[in-house]
């Protein structure tokens, strides 16, 4: 008796001392997953626990975000999951999204699965026009999608109508021209047949390349009021601090890149930009909202803090990830190689099987006329002989067809392999390119303390001091020059290809179905500045005079 009500006390005890849980769902850009959290969990606990699941390491560009009525947040890290603002309705669901942004996605980005997140966050904001995209640009970008999804163009498998039920442009592009489905689909195939010998991951990464060059790309826009009282929207992303009109956020009136900037301080709804040049005025503004000044001064401290950690020597993570990548390369390098070896192999054996039906086609040939040169009077012997005529007509035209069919899949056999090759050689010349390449720029998962030369970067109270001296801000401006002059000569083979698809299309264009958007990104063009670099204006030295805006 003593046992069982003892044994029945140890069970509840045990029973008390189980931490309580609650359900968590985390919707990811493909998949969802659901978690048993414990109530004490703080954020980091659950975003650790989601970024292991997902096998991802490279951690400093995402987060969780919920949203508060009409206000996006993100879950803090420090803070406990059930502190924040959120529904206590079970389960409680956040989202795994892309907070920050990298400068060059090709450089930074080293995991596929990193390359992947955002690839499908950037083509879903660019289908549901978050970010604006010409529609030459999304007919290039939709190529790309589609050799990720499907691999290689075979015309015998991916024929007319395959793409009928994929979503690849923005409706507001389509609803722009007078062409049909079956219009766009040709075009779209006819870029993607040249993707021919592109990986999953190479083709994301070069849709990314292209996408990070549009001029809404990874900015975040908030609505605020200068000192006048003027509406404006502030847009923050990787680069730095832009203001534009509210009906135009292609092109900002002014800029504040990062290195130019002395210090942001945050009092009560006020935000102060002071320019690292004294020569210029400071710049105020302010949000209605609480939650919105919070978020604008998390994203402020993010991108700046990523903006310098780009410009240090990479963590040992960040290099082992790395080397990481150049074993993998390395090994896929490999199983190119045999692939094409095989497809060598495949191509040799079908060559000589196409010339011996041709030979034995030949001879069919031959035995053909010898009968039909044979003398034969008898009536039955000329119908037997009429007969046999016939069967060996049929049979050289069967062997000629397969002979034929033979040899033109010699040659297809052959043109892979050639394509094979060339794949080869890319990947042998990346992979030179990246083993040879300097370790810039870099990713710091951990802050690490700045050397000597570098501004600090400190946060005080409501203040974020970034404390930039004139020497570091001209080194760095050289630096930004260079990474753009760069950029820009990379990215004139791309431009050309963009404006011969433009040309080709303006004809089918409905003129009075154009966006103000469109008009804008049009004038832009038309004045040489229609990329992210080229839209970003920064503010000129004018005594004291006040910045107008």
């Amino acid at each position: 008796m003593a046992g069982a009500i003892a044994s029945r006390m140890s069970f509840s005890s045990l029973k008390r001392k189980q931490p309580k849980t609650f359900t968590v769902r985390i919707v990811t850009m493909d998949a969802e997953m659901e978690f048993n959290c414990e109530m004490k969990w703080k954020g980091k606990d659950l975003f650790d626990l989601v970024c292991r699941t997902l096998g991802l390491r490279e951690t400093w560009f995402f987060g969780l975000q919920y949203t508060i009525k009409d206000t996006v947040a993100w879950l803090k890290m420090d803070k406990k999951v059930l502190d924040h603002d959120v529904s206590k309705e079970e389960p409680v669901t956040f989202h795994f999204l892309a907070k920050f942004y990298p400068e060059n996605a090709e450089e930074e980005l080293v995991q596929e699965i990193t390359q992947h997140l955002f690839f499908l966050q950037v083509k879903k904001q660019i289908l549901d026009e978050k970010i604006y995209c010409p529609p030459e640009a999304s007919v290039l970008l939709a190529s790309y999608a589609v050799q990720a999804k499907y691999g290689d163009y075979d015309p015998s498998v991916h024929k007319r109508g395959f793409l009928a039920q994929e979503e690849l442009l923005p409706k507001r592009v389509i609803n722009l021209y007078q062409m049909t489905p079956e219009m766009w689909e040709e075009r779209i195939t006819a870029w993607y047949a040249e993707h021919r010998g592109r990986a999953r991951d190479e083709a994301e990464m070069e849709y990314l390349k292209i996408a990070q060059d549009l001029e809404m790309y990874g900015v975040n826009y908030f609505a605020i009021r200068n000192k006048k009282g003027t509406e404006l929207l502030l847009g923050v992303d990787a680069l730095g601090l832009h203001i534009y009109d509210p009906e135009n956020r292609l092109t900002p009136k002014i800029s504040f890149p990062w290195n130019e900037i002395r210090n942001i301080s945050y009092s009560d709804k006020e935000f102060t930009i002071k320019p690292l040049d004294k020569k210029i005025d400071v710049f105020k503004f302010n949000s209605s909202k609480l939650r919105v000044n919070k978020l604008i001064l998390q994203l402020c401290i993010g991108n700046h803090d990523l903006f310098m950690r780009r410009r240090k020597a990479d963590s040992l993570e960040v290099q082992q990830m790395k080397a990481q990548a150049r074993e993998e390369k390395a090994r896929k390098q490999m199983r190119s190689e045999e692939t094409a070896d095989l497809l060598a192999e495949k191509a040799q054996i079908t060559e000589e099987e196409a010339k011996l039906l041709a030979q034995k086609a030949a001879e069919a040939e031959q035995e053909m006329q010898r009968i039909k040169a044979t003398a034969i009077r008898t009536e039955e012997e000329k119908r037997l002989m009429e007969q046999k005529v016939l069967e060996a007509e049929v049979l050289a035209l069967k062997m000629a067809e397969e002979s034929e069919r033979r040899a033109k899949e010699a040659d297809q056999l052959k043109q892979d392999l050639q394509e094979a090759r060339e794949a080869e050689r890319r990947a042998k010349q990346k992979l030179l390119e990246i083993a040879t390449k300097p370790t810039y720029p870099p990713m710091n998962p951990i802050p690490a303390p700045l050397p000597p030369d570098i501004p600090s970067f400190n946060l005080i109270g409501d203040s974020l001091s970034f404390d930039f001296k004139d020497t570091d801000m001209k080194r760095l401006s050289m630096e930004i020059e260079k990474e753009k002059v760069e950029y820009m000569e990379k990215s004139k083979h791309l431009q050309e290809q963009l404006n011969e698809l433009k040309t080709e299309i303006e004809a089918l264009k409905l003129k009075e179905r154009e966006t103000a958007l469109d008009i804008l990104h049009n004038e832009n063009s038309d004045r040489g500045g229609s990329s992210k670099h080229n839209t970003i204006k920064k503010p000129q030295a004018q005594g004291r005079r006040p910045i107008c805006i």
